[in-house]
């Protein structure tokens, strides 16, 4: 029976949109190139029409050069027809990609709606709200707690503005009494030495050169000699 009437052969799959704007794209870069080789030979025979006197010479070279043009508009009007399939491939593509976005986004939501409602099955509104007052009414005990473990004891509290004028001045006198020169505060300022060794009770340093005391002085004589002691004096 094969024989006769041969074996089923399976269908190919239909080529996808992006298969069919890659084999495009082929086509229209293949005509691209066509058109600038037609292009370039068309610059070459405007030169050579230039170059050549008129006459039967430059007849046939234009001749050639319109059988370029004619050529070269044929693959430009091919060209354009192909990019206005690959645009109408892009829209296609992008009209197809779209829904399957949005199926994604159907499915998630759906996924998600799903969740939803089984977690707001565990959750009551009522149930919020006592927690909410339970809360207010918690943070307000607090509050009353702090308020009362923060109260100063013995301190006035009946301290008017002239009061407070008085004491800023008063403040501020005894600030500009403590600047020295420079603007250096007396704190701030090394201590005399006097005022140091008052604090320490030590004696004072010896100033200038020590005395050392001399023996007796020697006389001499009318020639400046030392004079010789005598043998009374010896025994004396």
């Amino acid at each position: 029976m094969r024989r006769v009437f041969g074996v089923k052969k399976d269908k190919e799959p239909p080529p996808s949109v992006q298969d069919a704007a890659e084999k495009i794209n082929k086509r229209g870069d293949t005509a691209d190139e066509k058109v600038k080789k037609l292009d370039i030979e068309l610059a070459r025979y405007k030169e050579q029409i230039k170059k050549t006197r008129p006459g039967p010479a430059q007849e046939a070279i234009k001749a050639r050069a319109m059988r370029i043009l004619k050529q070269k508009r044929m693959y430009e009007g091919q060209r354009e027809m192909i990019y206005n399939q690959t645009f109408n491939l892009d829209q296609v593509s992008f009209a197809a990609e779209g829904i399957k976005d949005a199926q994604s986004t159907m499915a998630a939501m759906k996924s998600a709606n799903k969740e939803l409602k089984g977690s707001l099955k565990t959750v009551k509104i009522e149930d919020i709200d006592n927690m909410q007052d339970e809360m207010m009414d918690l943070m307000d005990i607090s509050t009353e707690i702090q308020d009362s473990l923060g109260r100063s004891y013995s301190v006035p509290d009946d301290i008017d503005e002239e009061e407070l004028m008085g004491e800023l001045d008063a403040l501020e006198a005894d600030m500009g009494s403590e600047t020295q020169t420079d603007g250096v505060p007396a704190y701030l300022q090394p201590d005399k030495e006097s005022d140091l060794d008052s604090e320490l009770n030590l004696p004072s340093a010896p100033s200038g050169h020590a005395t050392v005391p001399q023996a007796n002085p020697q006389t001499t004589d009318e020639f400046g000699l030392p004079n010789i002691p005598r043998a009374s004096s010896l025994r004396t």
